[in-house]
Order: C-alpha cells, then sequence, then structure tokens
C-alpha cells in the first residue's frame, strides 16, 4: 500500500484536494491517493463519506469547530512532516483546491525543507462548482469577462494583508468572496466605501454541491445583514458579487431534484445496494452506507456438501434460492469441488425474487420460477409460484444460520424430500464507521433503508442512539411487521418488493415531510 521514495526510511505526501462537498465530484487521482493512504489529515471541510475510499488509513480530523480542536498551521506542518519521515504515505484532504485559499504553500515549504517528496492533487473549488451546481454563471459574454476570488479572512500570520478595495471595486467582472461569513460587515463595506454600487447582485451559496445546498440571492449592501450571526448562517459559505448573480434562476437542476435536502442511510454493502445508490443519488439525495450484517462462510460445509452430493448423485429435483448471498455460497462451493453450472442441468432452480434471479445469471443460470410482480418476495411468495403437489420429489434449500423454517416445512407438507444446505452464515456489525457516526451525531442523516427482518433487527441494535430521528423505510410487509414488532414503526413502505419501489416511497415521504416545514 504505501507508495514511500527511494529515499530510504521517507514516505511521501499527498495533497489532495476533496472538491467543494459532493464526494463524486474528486478526481480519480485524488481517489486513487486514499486508497494508498496509511494516514490521512482532513479537513472539516472534506466529506467524511471521502474517508470510506481509505479503509486502512488512520484517520486525523485537524478541527472542526464545536466538534474537534482546531489545529494551528503548525502543528499540521509538524505533523505531517514526522509521518512522513516515518516512511507512511500520508495524505492531506483539503476542501475545494489545495492552491485556493487552503494555506498549501506553507505546507510545500516544509515538506521541501524537509526532502520529503510530495505531490499535489488539484481539486474543484467552489466557485467553478457554483456556476455548475447553482446556475450562475461566473462568466458571461454580455456581463463578465473575469472572476477575481477574494478572501474574506484578511489576515496573515495575524498581519492584515493590504487589499486593494478600488481595483477590486472596478473590477470589471465577477468577485467570489471566499471565508466571507464572519467578516462581511468589513468587507462589503470596503467594497461599497471603494465605489461598488450597494444595488449590485449578489449571491449567498452555503454548502455547494451538498445534498442541503442553498442559495439566497440580494444586493451587495444587503449580505451581511443576510451573514450576520443571529443568523446562525455556518460555513462553508461563498459569496458571488456581480451582474452574473441575478442569473440562473432557470438553471439550477440541483436543487430542483426530488430528494434535494434528503440524507438516507443504506444499509446493505456496496455491490449489493449499487442500484439504489446510484438511483437516490440521481434523484438529488446524500447517500451514506453502512452494512448492518457481516456475511460469512458456514463454519460447517456438510449440510452444502451433501446437497451437492444429491445433486451429482440425479437424485434432486429441483433448489430454492431465497438471496442473493445464497447463490454465491452455493455456485462457490460447486465450484471447490470442480463442478460449474452443467451440473443444475434439467434442475428446477426457484428464485425468491428478481435479485436472487439476477444474480444466478452471473453464473450462467436460468431461473425456473420466480414470484411475480403481485407476489412478496419472500418464502410465502416462493410457495405461490411452486406446484402444490411435490410428493417424493427431492428438493435443495439453501439456509443461513439465521433461516426461518417456513420454506422446509411447507414443502414438507407438500410432500417433498427437502435436504438444507447452509450457504452462508450472518452476524450483525457491532461498529458504525466514524463517516456515518459523524452523520448521525449531527442528524444530517434522516432515514435509513430496512430491506428484511434480519436488516431490521441489525438496524435496532446497531443504531439505538439515534432511532429517535431516523425514520425506517420498508421494503415489505414482514419487513413492517418486525420493525413494529421492535418498537420502530416504518415511516413508509414500498409498494412492492422492488428497489424502484421503496424509492418511490421516499419521494412520497420527503416530499410530503417537505411540505410540513
Amino acid at each position: 500500500m504505501n507508495s514511500s521514495s527511494p529515499q530510504s526510511g521517507v514516505g511521501k505526501v499527498y495533497l489532495v484536494g476533496a472538491g467543494p462537498g459532493d464526494p463524486g465530484l474528486i478526481t480519480l487521482r485524488g481517489r486513487a491517493c486514499l486508497e494508498m493512504a496509511d494516514v490521512v489529515l482532513y479537513d472539516a471541510l472534506a466529506n467524511p463519506q471521502l474517508l470510506l475510499l481509505a479503509p486502512g488509513a488512520e484517520c486525523l480530523c485537524v478541527g472542526k469547530h464545536g466538534e474537534t480542536p482546531i489545529w494551528t498551521q503548525a502543528d499540521i506542518n509538524a505533523k505531517i512532516v514526522h509521518l512522513a519521515q516515518q516512511g507512511l504515505t500520508v495524505v492531506r484532504l483539503k476542501g475545494g483546491d489545495p492552491a485556493v485559499f487552503a494555506r498549501t504553500a506553507e505546507e510545500l515549504e516544509v515538506l521541501a525543507a524537509a526532502a520529503i517528496p510530495f505531490e499535489v492533487v488539484p481539486g474543484i473549488t467552489a466557485a467553478l462548482a457554483a456556476a455548475s451546481y447553482v446556475g450562475i454563471p461566473i462568466t458571461h459574454r454580455q456581463h463578465a469577462s473575469a472572476v477575481a476570488f477574494v478572501t474574506g479572512q484578511q489576515q496573515s500570520g495575524g498581519v492584515p494583508q493590504h487589499i486593494d478595495w478600488e481595483a477590486l471595486a472596478r473590477f470589471p467582472g465577477t468577485l467570489v468572496l471566499y471565508m466571507g461569513v464572519t467578516t462581511a460587515d468589513e468587507w462589503t463595506k470596503n467594497l461599497i466605501a471603494a465605489g461598488k454600487l450597494g444595488a449590485t447582485p449578489a449571491a449567498i451559496i452555503r454548502r455547494c454541491t451538498w445534498s442541503d445546498q442553498s442559495t439566497l440571492r440580494c444586493s451587495l449592501a444587503e449580505v451581511a445583514a443576510h451573514l450576520h450571526a443571529d443568523r446562525h448562517v455556518r460555513p462553508p459559505v461563498i459569496v458571488i458579487v456581480g451582474e452574473v448573480a441575478a442569473l440562473g434562476n432557470d438553471f439550477d437542476w440541483f436543487t430542483a431534484r426530488p430528494l434535494h435536502g434528503c440524507s438516507v442511510l443504506v444499509t446493505r454493502a456496496g455491490g449489493q445496494a449499487s442500484e439504489l445508490v446510484q438511483t437516490l443519488q440521481e434523484l438529488g439525495a446524500e447517500v451514506f452506507q453502512q452494512p448492518v450484517i457481516d456475511i460469512l462462510p458456514p463454519d460447517d460445509f456438510g449440510s452444502l456438501d451433501a446437497a451437492i452430493e444429491q445433486i451429482q448423485s440425479g437424485r434432486a429435483l429441483g433448489i430454492t434460492f431465497s438471496s442473493s448471498n445464497g447463490v454465491d455460497g452455493f455456485c462457490e462451493r460447486l465450484h471447490y469441488h470442480a463442478r460449474d453450472s452443467r451440473a443444475l442441468a434439467g434442475l428446477c432452480l426457484a428464485a425468491v425474487g428478481p435479485a436472487t434471479a439476477a444474480r444466478l445469471k452471473t453464473y450462467g443460470l436460468r431461473a425456473d420460477v420466480v414470484p411475480g410482480p403481485a407476489h412478496e418476495f419472500s418464502a410465502a411468495g416462493l410457495l405461490d409460484s411452486l406446484p402444490p403437489a411435490l410428493d417424493g420429489q427431492v428438493w435443495i434449500v439453501t439456509t443461513t444460520n439465521r433461516s426461518r423454517e417456513t420454506l422446509t416445512r411447507e414443502l414438507q407438507q407438500r410432500g417433498a424430500q427437502v435436504h438444507e444446505a447452509l450457504c452462508y452464515e450472518t452476524q450483525h456489525v457491532n461498529a458504525i464507521d466514524p463517516a456515518i457516526v459523524s452523520g448521525l451525531t449531527s442528524e444530517r442523516i434522516q432515514y435509513v433503508t430496512i430491506t428484511s427482518s434480519l436488516i431490521a433487527e441489525a438496524c435496532f441494535e446497531l443504531f439505538a442512539d439515534y432511532r429517535h430521528f431516523l425514520r425506517p423505510l420498508s421494503l415489505s410487509d414482514n419487513t413492517t411487521r418486525e420493525l413494529s414488532r421492535l418498537g420502530w414503526p416504518a415511516a413508509a413502505q414500498a409498494t412492492t418488493h422492488t428497489t424502484a419501489a421503496l424509492v418511490d416511497a421516499l419521494v412520497d415521504l420527503h416530499r410530503d415531510f417537505g411540505n410540513d416545514q
């Protein structure tokens, strides 16, 4: 993992731009650096979800107002040098672009002085993101052919910097003010006193590209009142000043999406939830992922090996698969015995639903039985799709350590000889990822997806400290009943047992909830 320099014992430092907020906006190079990091030192303005790209790294926050101590720049410089001199690969993760008001030059100076190799990876700065995500073109052929980035914090080491306010007031283009919330009274008065018209259009953009992005349009003279401390407007905020700030009302595609302002916790692992995550993000939601169930191989493969022997002998007639994980466990064991899909020729393959059927397809297998849309994708739905009489037939039922006996019992009542095959085991996750903890403690996460009774039970335990504000989204009647039994009723339920229906339920709930605010 470590990409240390040829110089013996010395690591390398990557100064990476995290972008304005949306974790999808980090560059491919930035992602690669995080993946190979030993240590990540990250700014408060960097989205904590980016830390998930550095699963093997120690992650240190260099300060978040009101939550953790703020490191001085000298402390940051010393820590970077110390870590690199230990031979570690260090990522210094900075909000936006490292070259825009991020004090990168100071960090580069100490790295160069210590002969530590480094690389600077650009990121998207907030001013450029605003042009795309708010719809305000910071350049416009009729209004502005130049842009100036200005810091609202006019200090360097406690010594005020000289700002030529008259030059900025005459500037023939757009001004973008960074870090100007607490000093808004000062810089707006300076601009107006230097000749900038108080009526000049302005736009205050908070948390650009985040799911709760907001824009307030006003005049330059009104900016300070809107950013007054009593209004509790907290960073990250930029202010765009100039004629272009009056444009873009019809170009705001970002906040027009139906799930804008909505944060959702998806409780399945990345690959299993990729379709759901992508759909939610396309509709404007901020998506967090925290698997609540660990999937493990069986402690004892005896029942699975016996089932495969039944298939090889030609005695088995059919197999039921109740999950994608069951498909994986069964097929991987089949391959362990030097067999492939040809071993299942002639058997009836019954899948609990479309997702399980799709997983079979990845192994070159086609499900013969899949419950239709009118059925709930559960054991009951699968049973409704099988013949009522199975006299003497041998059926393999794939199971887990937590499977209920419904399927086995009913098949036996229909006359089948049932052989259960334990394909995998599950256990509850007992620790929440730090990036998820951040979203939960701030109550930024509003909803949590619950796609099975087992996940309902696991979520109930894992998120005990946060259930008072987390709203569960249920995929089925069985899941809703389990949530009710636990005393954590579902806020909404999908009309059918599909990802699309779950998303539709969330869109309706979020719209109604938003209208009540």
